[in-house]
């Protein structure tokens, strides 16, 4: 009698909610303008399509802290770019990056990846505390899914009204 185990490939999706009095809202928002009209969000580029949206294209877990380290330094970069070294209001809003600094997708990803596009991300000060709920409800997310580091458990983003 053969042996054996059977395996399924799942993307799980981490959803955000941009409804008014969600702790994450700030956020969700971002990331929906990301995802909708990419050309209204910063850095500029022309063909920006962030990945996440659709299962062709997930998101990647990242652990390891020194590229973390780097895709939070490049998204900073851009927030300070367009709106000065005062773009956390005094410490009130942070940088907020979508893709997100924990996935390999992350903004300094054309650093780590030769065939990745400059730019394919987006960045936008926003509320300390709508950035602190979104970050926790994605840590938990990578718990409760398990996922783990690397580029064979991918996830997707939803963001609902």
């Amino acid at each position: 009698m053969a042996k054996g185990a059977a395996t399924f490939s799942y993307l799980t999706t981490l959803v955000y909610s941009a409804k008014a009095g969600a702790p994450e809202r700030a956020v969700a928002e971002h990331i929906k303008t990301a995802f909708t009209k990419p050309a209204d969000t910063k850095p500029e580029m022309a063909a920006k399509k962030v990945p996440g949206q659709v299962a062709k294209e997930p998101l990647h877990r990242l652990v390891q802290t020194r590229r973390k380290d780097d895709n939070r330094k490049a998204a900073v970069k851009q927030c300070k770019r367009y709106w000065a070294d005062n773009y956390s209001q005094g410490a009130t809003r942070e940088c907020d990056e979508y893709p997100f600094a924990t996935t390999y997708e992350g903004a300094a990803q054309p650093d780590y990846d030769p065939d990745a596009k400059k730019f394919n991300f987006s960045v936008k000060p926003v509320a300390k505390a709508d950035n602190g709920a979104a970050g926790s409800l994605l840590l938990g997310f990578y718990a409760k899914n398990r996922l783990i580091d690397g580029l064979e458990d991918g996830f997707l983003v939803q963001v609902t009204s």
